[in-house]
């Protein structure tokens, strides 16, 4: 009987906690702000990918991106495309935005380009001062081209970091 009493009240808390926890999602999600498919957050990290798209082709496997904070003032920003084999031309152009609180638009805040030839990866990074007070997010355009194939090229994107 003991065990029949503690087996019930042990599962009406799991199923309270599993409740409790949903409900806490949801509200979450009904408060986030989204500008141009990226959640305004206050996480310290981001990472956007092409893995879920539909967008590969037939020399182009993957691109990644990803910001994160660097300390006061500076993120840590990062591109990389991979090719599903050794290609004549890969690069990487990655482009930070900055978006303020009560703003529908990102704009353009830096960017930079790494390319390579005759190989099947490329990456680049830098560290960027930035202004405090906004939000920040990479969009990276990853392009392969090999012979006289039409050039391939998709992108991928971060949400939007606050920097306090």
């Amino acid at each position: 009987m003991k065990k029949r009493i503690l087996s019930v009240m042990s599962s009406l808390v799991m199923a309270g906690c599993i409740l409790g926890i949903s409900s806490v999602a949801v509200n979450a999600q009904e408060n986030e702000k989204i500008v141009d498919g990226s959640v305004l957050t206050t996480d310290d990290t981001s990472t956007g990918s092409t893995k879920d798209s539909i967008a590969r082709g037939e020399h182009l496997m993957t691109g990644e991106c990803s910001i994160s904070k660097a300390g006061i003032s500076r993120v840590y920003c990062y591109g990389s495309t991979t090719a599903n084999h050794e290609v004549d031309k890969l690069a990487v152009i990655v482009n930070v935005e900055r978006c303020k609180d009560d703003s529908d638009d990102w704009g353009y805040f830096d960017s930079f380009v790494e390319m390579k030839e005759t190989d099947y990866f490329v990456y680049a990074t830098k560290t960027v001062t930035v202004d405090r007070g906004y939000y920040y997010r990479v969009w990276a355009s990853h392009i392969v081209r090999k012979g006289d194939d039409p050039v391939e090229e998709t992108y991928s994107y971060t949400d939007g970091i606050k920097v306090p």
